[in-house]
């Protein structure tokens, strides 16, 4: 066959060689408008840094190579020995080092850390989701820890630590640590309260013994993890780690490896405890009460990951669309392709500046900032993982046949874009969390309407939309049967007052005309024509083209 015939034209170039973080103008205008000004150089040099190996071909590989090649359990050695581990491919060692090496498991303790590190995590999620699992778990670790001082003391320095330090060894002997997390079993999934894994009193104080199973428990490699387990005064907080302090391997027999429908460079396992040593964390029977800070901080980063798959999905679908031809001229240029570049484009920008704002309110600390995350996480965690996967679906379809190829790497976001929305409580979890907080905690309720109320009287439609929610929020008799309507109207309210206050006017002109006004089909691309869509576009374009 002569050769002429693979002549190849008409096909994007792959998406590398660029700076993830300062190519997304919603990320980097958002870090500069919440950090202190004194804090920005560095935090920009950071970042981009960041961002430029984020849109690398190597980290790219990387990324690819982790997927390919999943980790795979070892219960035994050759000679019988039970042991317990799980290899894992090279990259995904490399995407985890650079994850701890950037700071993405310290904020607790770094002035604008929160900030910092979600917009980090955002950047580095979109080179590949799964590792972002123990990243996240080890940064959710901090608060519940600081429920029992002297363990902080002696653990947070290791979870906090840039060094990234893999291998099973006693944690005092590393460089840096990583946690995990066991909550849900077989017979009660969210209903942790049904959890029936028992913790019985040893001699030495705070330490028990633990007999039970785990039905999720990811990243079993991770050097301790933070379990619940039931005493006599019911459910408790325990830290069980993998290896004891004498060199000794903890009871922690992995059972399988979960199979899954993405997210398969992460080892999500299922674990047996048969006279497994733990420590008490907090109050015995107070164990919600103490994870609870661990569950909230990974529900924000359930927010800011899938916002970074919504931008890796737009960004491939603008970039692929600048490039490609089609019946006469560039499809980014074409009318309906536009409108639907557009439509996602807002979407994305949406979710960004909804997570760094949450991210934002961590780091301020106050009392108002704290009621206001008591409702904004609950209902940004619902409504932004929900909108994942089908923005993920129409960017994929905007790549058509070449988004459906595995090369492209789109159907590993397709595969991942639902995880969100179900770990650490599902949608029904979250809507039913948010009608608690409007029932029992008003001051949440008031910080929330004093922060959508700061954009009042700058958009009809949103003064509309407020109205509407108002009279909604007046009547919570019965509202479980509506719960998700009425945080569904919350979560849009919400990111509409922040684009109106902080977006470009086409932006929020575009978001408010469509989501709050009602001017908009069932599907992406129905946006109003009469919008200035161009200027949406060229906005989430992950380069200047």
């Amino acid at each position: 066959m002569a050769a002429t015939t693979h002549t190849v034209t008409n096909q994007a170039p792959p998406l590398v060689g660029y700076d993830v973080f300062t190519s997304d103008r919603a990320l980097a205008e958002g870090v500069e408008r919440h950090l202190d000004p004194a804090l920005l150089a560095t935090a920009r040099e950071q970042l981009s840094e960041l961002g430029r190996t984020a849109g690398s071909a190597q980290a790219r590989d990387w990324g690819f190579l982790a997927n390919e090649n999943p980790p795979v359990l070892h219960t035994h050695d050759r000679y019988g020995n039970r042991i317990d581990e799980v290899a894992f491919h090279p990259s995904w060692h490399r995407l985890l080092g650079k994850a701890v090496s950037s700071g993405l498991t310290t904020a607790w303790s770094r002035p604008g850390g929160h900030l910092r590190r979600a917009a980090g995590f955002l950047v580095w999620s979109q080179v590949e989701a799964g590792h972002g699992c123990p990243v996240s778990m080890t940064h959710a670790a901090v608060p519940a820890l600081r429920a029992d001082p002297a363990l902080a003391a002696v653990w947070e320095p290791r979870l906090t630590s840039l060094v990234y330090d893999e291998g099973l060894r006693p944690a005092s002997q590393k460089a840096g640590a990583l946690f995990g997390m066991g909550m849900t079993e077989k017979q009660g999934g969210s209903d942790v309260r049904a959890n029936t894994t028992r913790a019985r009193a040893l001699a030495e104080e705070g330490a028990y013994e633990l007999t039970g199973h785990k039905w999720f428990c990811s990243a079993p490699m991770s050097d301790a993890f933070l379990v619940l387990g039931q005493t006599d005064a019911g459910l408790t907080c325990f830290l069980v780690p993998r290896v004891l302090e004498d060199g000794t391997r903890n009871a922690f027999a992995i059972q399988r490896l979960k199979d899954k429908l993405g997210n398969k460079s992460n080892a999500s396992s299922e674990v047996e405890f048969d006279g497994t040593w733990g420590r008490r964390v907090g109050e015995e029977g107070r164990g919600v009460r103490t994870i609870i800070e661990m569950v909230a901080a990974t529900r924000l980063d359930c927010v800011v990951g899938s916002a970074a798959l919504m931008r890796q999905a737009v960004a491939q679908a603008v970039h692929h669309a600048t490039y490609r031809e089609a019946f006469g001229g560039k499809l980014i240029d074409k009318p309906l392709m536009r409108n639907v570049l557009a439509d996602l484009a807002l979407e994305s920008e949406a979710a960004t500046t909804l997570a760094l704002r949450l991210a934002a309110a961590y780091d301020d600390g106050s009392e108002q900032e704290r009621a206001f995350l008591r409702i904004a996480v609950p209902a940004a965690k619902y409504w932004v993982t929900k909108r994942c996967t089908p923005l993920v679906v129409e960017a994929l379809e905007v790549l058509g046949g070449n988004g459906y190829v595995e090369e492209s790497g789109m159907p590993r976001l397709l595969r991942e874009s639902p995880l969100n929305s179900i770990w650490e409580g599902s949608g029904n979890v979250q809507a039913l969390d948010v009608l608690r907080a409007l029932q029992r905690e008003p001051l949440a309720l008031n910080a929330f309407l004093q922060e959508v109320g700061l954009a009042r009287g700058a958009d009809h439609r949103l003064d509309g939309a407020i109205k509407g929610l108002l009279t909604e929020l007046a009547d919570l008799e019965g509202a479980e049967a509506r719960a998700r309507r009425l945080v569904e109207r919350m979560a849009l309210v919400l990111q509409g007052s922040l684009l109106v206050r902080y977006a470009p006017p086409e932006v929020a002109d575009a978001f408010c005309a469509s989501r709050l006004g009602g001017d908009w089909g069932s599907a992406f691309g129905t946006l109003p024509h009469s919008l200035d869509l161009a200027a949406v576009v060229e906005r989430a374009a992950p380069r200047d083209n």
